[in-house]
């Protein structure tokens, strides 16, 4: 049985359980059904191997990022994502990475670990680099019937929690200089060729691609930086999704501001500090998109981010 035909099917439960616990859990399906549609904010400036494989390991040395989303309301059983990426650049040309997620929506949790190999290679003097990658996981899925009021031991719900996890690739590519960066990937490939029944269904990110160039400002806030940006969010089942904004970086990069506005009629805003290039800490709300805006709030999402052993 499909997740959307189980949904259904636990709905039609809950009803007869408790009009009150039905609008609260199918609340809970709607923000599920959009989790890939509300993409974590730090992919566009901070944690770029988050979406793109290719950026694992860019930077020599070792970089640690932990994140938390959480939908801005109290209502038990909202939306939560908790993500750890972890890269290692040996030189310029490999590096490797870990990029784990873990979301809760509900009754339903997915989690999601992949492990990546990034090859770089210089183009030129510069630092100009044309940059593959390939991540290779498996993706599990589970539902807690200990939050049903129906029955229980419902063969639905018994064979939604049967199904074994599955494996999983994503590969991206990127070209980097000084100014300019060019991002594409495919991610959740192997729904994209072989769509089955242990696949989530409904809206699921198919693809990521961005442009963004840095403009270096030396005389404006202590040497600061403007870097604009546009990107593309594949979503298999609905429509592709436009993201386009800019990145502030002052005083040398130890702070920064962003803003980002989505097709989907919702924004991102920003703001991070960064400690000698060691150690940054970044806050990011993401207000509702406008199909969900009437009954459910934006998105607070906090980043640890470590770096290591660089040069």
């Amino acid at each position: 049985m499909k997740l959307t035909s189980l949904k259904e099917h636990v709905s039609q439960k809950l009803k007869r359980a408790g009009l009150l616990t039905s609008i609260l859990v199918t609340a809970g399906f709607i923000q599920q059904s959009k989790a890939q549609v509300n993409s974590l904010s730090g992919i566009y400036f901070n944690n770029r191997y988050q979406v793109n494989p290719a950026m694992a390991g860019i930077d020599q040395g070792l970089t640690l990022n932990l994140g938390l989303r959480q939908q801005w309301n109290s209502i038990a059983g909202s939306p939560r994502t908790q993500t750890l990426t972890g890269e290692y650049g040996f030189n310029e040309k490999t590096g490797v990475g870990i990029n784990a997620y873990n979301d809760k929506t509900g009754m339903f949790t997915k989690t999601k670990v992949m492990a990546t190999y990034g090859y770089h290679l210089p183009v030129n003097a510069d630092g100009t680099k044309l940059s593959f990658g390939l991540s290779l996981g498996f993706m599990d899925q589970h539902l807690d019937a200990s939050g049903l009021n129906g029955t229980t031991g419902d063969a639905a719900v018994a064979q939604y929690n049967d199904q074994k996890p599955y494996f999983d690739t994503e590969f991206g590519m990127a070209y980097l200089s000084k100014n300019l960066t060019l991002q594409a990937a495919l991610t959740n490939m192997k729904t994209l060729f072989n769509k089955d029944e242990n696949t989530t269904g409904g809206d699921e990110s198919s693809f990521y691609a961005s442009a963004s160039y840095k403009f270096q400002l030396s005389n404006f806030l202590d040497g600061s930086g403007l870097e604009p940006l546009v990107a593309m969010r594949g979503i298999r089942g609905g429509d592709n999704i436009i993201d386009a904004g800019a990145n502030l970086t002052v005083a040398g990069n130890a702070a920064n501001v962003m803003a980002i506005y989505h097709s989907t009629k919702s924004a991102t805003f920003g703001l991070g500090v960064n400690y000698k290039s060691l150690l940054t800490i970044s806050g990011m709300y993401t207000t509702e998109t406008s199909a969900l805006r009437s009954f459910a709030s934006g998105n607070f999402e906090l980043n640890l981010k470590v770096n290591l052993f660089g040069k």
